[in-house]
């Protein structure tokens, strides 16, 4: 089933500003709040639909990835998107109301849960990957070692004694309009609602170690220089026993080619071919980024001919089809003759048939960029 559109879910145009995403999110956030809408599936299936969007258009590298590639930019395995179709944390949601309703938490529904204790996620964490263009075409499962923070076997921990195990804090302030309670963050733990008790020797302040772990990574097809990709829950753990840990960022880098140059889902090849060649036609085999065609060139080839191979190229990592792989004739003229050679194009330099005599269906160089680009 195909996604919505996180526009479309916040009912916002895509020139909204940052102001009125962060608006349109309240609002809605404000109407499916479960505290609200007690057992309500619609409701809360809204609410997290609005989280999701909100998410990635209030970051501005997330947005601009999504006006890109739409859902495509964050479509992969293990979360690799980020979404995986509405599966966000109830937690990781409510950890966002920070920002959107002053820091002072939701609240102020009343007939709710009460205080939600936040959960702690760790930092999350960056590499590079680097592909050819083979495999680009195809996809391909990468795995990777990284070394990232994990809780230490045999840590242990306790009820935060500032919050009472409910990571907040409740504050009574003197407003114009009299008594208001407000809540925030409890300073001690954080949110999480516990602190360490004891930690194993080797561990650091927080109870996490450093140890090297083999992360699968698989990359779809088609992705270009620059795309990131997230892997859920890959990256340092936080400490707590109600803690999740970050994420693992991979940033796509592409190997340039020897002989093939990307142009999109386009693939472009310089083709070299002889005068002999050209004038009596041949047969070539022709390595693409998906294996060996062979091709024909045609009697009479001209230098500056396309031949065009359609399906051939790149996949459009937004399943708009596949590129096509553009063949460039160049037909190579010697530049040192033997005697027999240079009395046999002298003799044919006065023949008719050697005269230039370009007709209508010969397009200009220009007429043929003009093609290639349309």
């Amino acid at each position: 089933m195909a996604k919505q559109d996180f526009y479309e879910i916040l009912g916002l145009s895509r020139s909204a500003t940052k102001s009125e995403i962060k608006k349109a999110y309240r609002k809605m956030a404000i109407k499916y709040h479960p505290d609200k809408n007690p057992d309500d599936k619609t409701a809360e299936e809204n609410f997290k639909k609005a989280a999701e969007a909100y998410e990635v258009l209030s970051d501005d590298n997330k947005k601009a990835r999504y006006d890109q590639y739409g859902h495509a930019a964050f479509d992969g395995p293990q979360g690799g998107g980020g979404f995986g179709g509405g599966g966000m944390d109830m937690d990781d949601i409510f950890s966002q109301f920070g920002d959107i309703f002053g820091g002072g938490g939701f609240g102020g529904f009343g007939g709710g849960g009460g205080h939600r204790q936040a959960r702690v996620k760790g930092s999350n964490m960056r590499i590079r990957v680097k592909l050819t263009l083979e495999e680009i075409a195809k996809g391909i499962e990468k795995k990777v070692k990284v070394r990232r923070k994990i809780q230490a076997p045999g840590v242990t921990y306790k009820t935060c004694t500032t919050c009472n195990g409910s990571g907040q804090q409740m504050r009574i302030t003197n407003t114009i309009l009299g008594r208001m309670q407000t809540a925030a963050t409890c300073g001690t733990c954080s949110g999480a609602g516990e602190i360490m008790k004891s930690k194993p020797n080797g561990a650091d302040a927080q109870g996490l170690i450093v140890e090297e772990e083999t992360v699968s990574i698989n990359i779809p097809a088609g992705v270009t220089e620059g795309v990131q990709l997230k892997v859920g829950g890959k990256g340092n753990e936080a400490p707590g026993k109600n803690s999740i840990a970050g994420d693992l960022l991979v940033l796509i880098e592409e190997i340039p080619h020897d002989t093939l140059k990307r142009e999109g889902t386009n693939i472009h090849f310089d083709m070299y071919v002889n005068f002999s060649d050209a004038v009596l036609g041949t047969s070539k085999e022709v390595e693409t980024v998906t294996g060996k065609v062979k091709i024909k060139i045609e009697a009479g080839t001209h230098s500056g001919k396309i031949l065009r191979l359609k399906g051939k190229g790149l996949p459009s990592i937004e399943r708009y089809g596949t590129g096509d792989f553009l063949i460039h004739i160049n037909v190579w003229t010697p530049q040192e003759l033997n005697k027999e050679q240079r009395q046999f194009f002298e003799k044919m330099s006065k023949d008719d048939n050697f005269e230039p005599a370009p007709n209508k269906s010969d397009k200009s160089f220009f007429e043929k960029v003009k093609d290639m680009f349309s």
